[in-house]
C-alpha cells in the first residue's frame, strides 16, 4: 500500500516503522519538513519526506493521521479534498488533565474527522497503547499477541486497517461502526488514569474469556475418565 502520514512524533516513528519493514511505500508528513526528513531518513527504506498536503495526496489507500487531538480536525479540514474517497486512520486520544475525555458530551475524535474530511472512511485504532508498545516487535505478552480494536463504517477502509495491524504484530478485533469509536476514546481515558495516576493494572479489571458470561456459563470439561 502507499501510505501517507501526518505528523512527526513518536505514534508516526512506531507505526510508519513497522508499515515500512512489511513493505509498503510510506511518505511522513509534517508541517516542518526538516523534522519530516529527519524522522524519514531514521525509519530508513522506502519512507520518503513531505508537507502534510503532499503526504496526504501521496497515501493513495491509507492515510494515518497521527496528531494530537486539538489539531487533528483543522487538518483533515484543510486537505479535505486530498483525503477523498481515502482511509484516514485516526490513533488520537483526545485525554485532558486529570485523565479527562476532552470529547464527553458530543463527537468522538474519530467523528470529528469524519465530519471535517466527509469523503474519506475514516477508521479508528491503535488508540490503546503507548507508542513503546507499537514499537515493539512484535507487541506479544505471555504468548498472546496483542489484540487492536478497529472501529469503522467502511468494509475495504476496515480490511486495510486490518492489515496494517497484522504487520505491526498484532491481531485485529472488530469494534463495531464508527459510532463505537467513542468507546475506544474512553477505555484510553480509563486505562490511562488507571496506568498513570493509580499504577493498576488495567487487564486486571476484566475476567478472562471464559468466565466473561460468569463462572456458571462456563463451557464445561469434557470427562475423560471413561478414556483412562
Amino acid at each position: 500500500m502507499r501510505i501517507g502520514v501526518l505528523g512527526t512524533g513518536n505514534m508516526a516513528d512506531a507505526l510508519a516503522t513497522h508499515w515500512v519493514r512489511a513493505g509498503h511505500e510510506v511518505t511522513i508528513g509534517g508541517r516542518d519538513v526538516r523534522k519530516a526528513e529527519r524522522l524519514a531518513t531514521r525509519i530508513g527504506g522506502s519512507a520518503k519526506p513531505a508537507g502534510l498536503r503532499a503526504a496526504a495526496e501521496a497515501g493513495h489507500e491509507v492515510v494515518l493521521a497521527a496528531l494530537p487531538f486539538g489539531a487533528g480536525a483543522d487538518v483533515a479540514r484543510d486537505l479535505r479534498a486530498s483525503l477523498e474517497g481515502k482511509v484516514l486512520l485516526d490513533c488520537s486520544n483526545p485525554v485532558g488533565p486529570g485523565f479527562r475525555l476532552l470529547t464527553e458530551g458530543g463527537l468522538s475524535a474519530a467523528q470529528r474527522l469524519a465530519a471535517a474530511a466527509p469523503g474519506a472512511h475514516v477508521v479508528k485504532a491503535f488508540n490503546l497503547c503507548h507508542e513503546d508498545v507499537w514499537r515493539m516487535r512484535p507487541p506479544v505478552f505471555d504468548g498472546r499477541p496483542l489484540s487492536v480494536p478497529v472501529c469503522g463504517d467502511d468494509e475495504t477502509a476496515l480490511a486495510r486497517v486490518r492489515e496494517l495491524v497484522r504487520n505491526t504484530g498484532c491481531r485485529p478485533v472488530s469494534g463495531g461502526g464508527l459510532e463505537r469509536a467513542g468507546l475506544l476514546e474512553a477505555t484510553a481515558a480509563l486505562f490511562i488514569a488507571l496506568w498513570v495516576g493509580e499504577g493498576a493494572d488495567a487487564q486486571a479489571i476484566a475476567p478472562p474469556l471464559a468466565y466473561a458470561a460468569g463462572p456458571n456459563h462456563r463451557e464445561p470439561e469434557k470427562d475423560t475418565a471413561a478414556f483412562r
